[in-house]
């Protein structure tokens, strides 16, 4: 039903390759990211997931088909045959892709359909779409996540993004190791923890702190959590610790100077017998304000991240780009002759092809280099061949994967990383940053190509 979540030129391409009588042809295409956003040193796929829920169900209803109809950059195509062949349209192509929560780096195909090229094209601004906001969102949480070691981060940016960009922005931060999200509608669609406390209105609404909290508490004994800067953070502090005693869970700082209020925070705790409550902290952090905190000594046990995290701040876009590597054949399934194909503009060239992605580790299992190489050439020995069947003919080859696995997968890519590309910093790494290389095969098939289209174009 997402049809029409997609860009005018995906539909007049699609018009054209009928009325052209190339609606059987059969194209590859891969997703792949170009070159690393500014102060990234790794990507973390996701996304994936959204895209297999969207081919299984993508049809064009007889609303849209008529809205189509009244396009004027469309109505030479909207034929009868055309608005038939779309009301009986079913993706029913191959996929393969890198499974969500690996580590990829650039030109790596996360994915590569394999379909009538119809079925390929129409697919591609969705596609994009769905793994471009996740991944880059991943890949800034990740980030955060490594920024704050052993405490635990909590997702808090619903309020900065759209509604249903801040539902993706929570499941891919939850995947990459974040402990939950204040988004309720994330936590019943994905099972993610749901986790929050009280804002300063409320604190505000009562005629005192004191009455504030008592109040907090009497409503919720079992999960007090108390905001304690709005007025005075230490002396809100003592008031948390006086009035909620052994049942305080926490509170929350939201501003000021974060390293010394925790640690006054934290004496005035423990000095009243609440040692096991936890200090939140929140307002406005990131990787560096965390790192920072962290290198001061902070006691502060669980960070809120919002803004920085669900908007991807300092790379609020990534540059994944969808293309055609190779066509022929007539039937989807059928192993039939077909030719590789690539672009060769400065700056934007691809690879010919249907590929893999090879991955070696070292002895001690951290990355050691990707190969990029034709789909089905041999490997040497060790290698990990990162993309994966999960679609055949238009149907899953196995459910969909629990978001526990993915954030197991994270965990482990993430350890697997050498130090120099766990860096958080923004200046140059030693050994960053991480190039896959080409295989000698597929390198002899681009020089084939170039010489092939340069004569096709003498």
């Amino acid at each position: 039903m997402d049809a029409l979540h997609t860009d005018l030129y995906q539909l007049t391409m699609a018009a054209g390759y009928f009325h052209r009588g190339m609606a059987s042809r059969v194209a590859t295409c891969e997703l792949f990211v170009r070159r690393l956003p500014r102060h990234r040193r790794f990507l973390v796929a996701m996304g994936l997931e959204r895209v297999a829920r969207y081919l299984e169900g993508l049809r064009f209803t007889d609303e849209q088909i008529a809205y189509l109809r009244g396009l004027p950059a469309l109505a030479d195509a909207m034929t009868p045959a055309f608005c038939s062949y779309l009301r009986d349209f079913r993706f029913r192509g191959d996929v393969w892709a890198v499974p969500e929560g690996t580590v990829f780096f650039p030109n790596e195909p996360l994915l590569r359909v394999t379909a009538p090229i119809i079925e390929a094209q129409l697919i591609e601004t969705f596609a994009l779409s769905a793994v471009n906001h996740a991944t880059a969102i991943a890949s800034k949480a990740a980030r955060i996540v490594l920024s704050a070691g052993d405490a635990g981060v909590m997702e808090f940016g619903t309020r900065r993004a759209h509604p249903e960009a801040a539902v993706d922005a929570a499941r891919a931060a939850y995947a990459v190791g974040c402990v939950g999200t204040s988004n309720v509608e994330a936590g019943m669609r994905f099972g993610i923890p749901v986790l929050g406390t009280a804002a300063h209105m409320w604190t505000m609404a009562h005629p005192t702190e004191e009455d504030a909290f008592e109040g907090y508490v009497a409503v919720f004994p079992n999960a007090a959590i108390l905001l304690i800067d709005t007025y005075d953070t230490l002396v809100g502090a003592a008031r948390a610790a006086a009035v909620a005693r052994d049942k305080l869970k926490g509170v929350r700082i939201d501003s000021g100077d974060l390293a010394a209020l925790s640690v006054a925070v934290r004496k005035i705790l423990d000095e009243a017998g609440c040692a096991s409550a936890k200090i939140v902290a929140s307002g406005d952090l990131n990787e560096h304000r965390i790192a920072e905190l962290r290198r001061v000594g902070a006691p502060i046990d669980l960070y809120g991240v919002g803004t920085d995290l669900v908007t991807s701040i300092d790379a609020p876009s990534l540059g994944g780009v969808y293309k055609l590597v190779e066509i022929g054949g007539a039937d989807a399934g059928a192993g039939g002759e077909r030719t590789p194909i690539a672009k060769f503009s400065e700056g934007k060239a691809t690879l010919p092809g249907a590929h893999q992605v090879h991955r070696f580790r070292d002895p001690a299992g951290k990355l050691a280099r990707d190969v990029i190489a034709l789909d089905g050439e041999p490997a040497d020995p060790g290698a990990e061949p990162l993309l994966a069947p999960v679609m055949k003919r238009g149907a899953r080859v196995a459910p969909p994967e629990g978001l526990d696995a993915v954030r197991a997968r994270v965990r482990a890519e993430i350890a697997g990383l050498p130090d120099a590309l766990r860096r958080i910093d923004d200046d140059p790494a030693p050994g960053a940053p991480f190039a896959a290389e080409v295989s000698p095969r597929l390198g002899a098939l681009v020089e084939a190509v170039r010489a092939r289209v340069v004569a096709g174009a003498g």
